[in-house]
């Protein structure tokens, strides 16, 4: 997914980013929703590849997510950063207490600034009209890969991957090289 856009449309209006910052997390994986099967919460994981698992992280953020397997196998992407490309301005709105240089690098501001919240949980983001992801073509060069950030379990695990000198990139320099 890194390379492609993710595109919200507003009433007045749409904003889009280039994707350059995902974590993957596996079914079989301790640190992933999936791992105890399907509840209320994670049924979205457990669509087929390119449904929005979106949830409540700590009371505070949403996280968007993509479901990546075949429909049963609960296995996603976490959508960690954006390059804004156009419609900053609704972004803004959704998170006028940001700054623009950190308006959807990480995960939370990623979503805050799109206005993604649980009605958009189960959407396909390959058909949806409000939310979803297409390409403009972009090639990219190279795709750095580092530990996941901010786990405790299977932290260890290389399943952070983003597009190397992006300077939207979410967590510590020393996992962005």
């Amino acid at each position: 997914m890194l390379g492609k856009v993710l595109v919200r449309e507003f009433s007045g209006g749409m904003a889009a980013g280039r994707i350059v910052e995902t974590e993957a997390y596996l079914q079989n994986d301790p640190a992933c929703h999936a791992f105890r099967g399907v509840t209320p919460r994670n049924r979205s994981l457990f669509l087929e590849h390119g449904h929005a698992y979106v949830y409540l992280c700590y009371g505070t953020s949403y996280m968007l997510n993509v479901s990546s397997e075949a429909g049963g196998i609960g296995s996603g992407v976490l959508l960690r950063a954006l390059e804004p490309m156009f419609g900053v301005e609704h972004m803004q709105r959704n998170a006028s207490h940001v700054k623009l240089s950190d308006l959807t690098r990480g995960p939370g501001r990623l979503a805050a600034a799109l206005g993604v919240n649980l009605t958009h949980d189960g959407l396909n983001l390959f058909t949806d009209k409000q939310l979803w992801i297409g390409s403009d073509g972009h090639k990219i060069e190279s795709v750095g890969e580092s530990v996941r950030i901010g786990l405790t379990k299977a932290a260890e695990e290389r399943l952070r991957f983003f597009i190397p000198g992006s300077r939207y990139l979410s967590g510590p320099r020393r996992f962005n090289n």
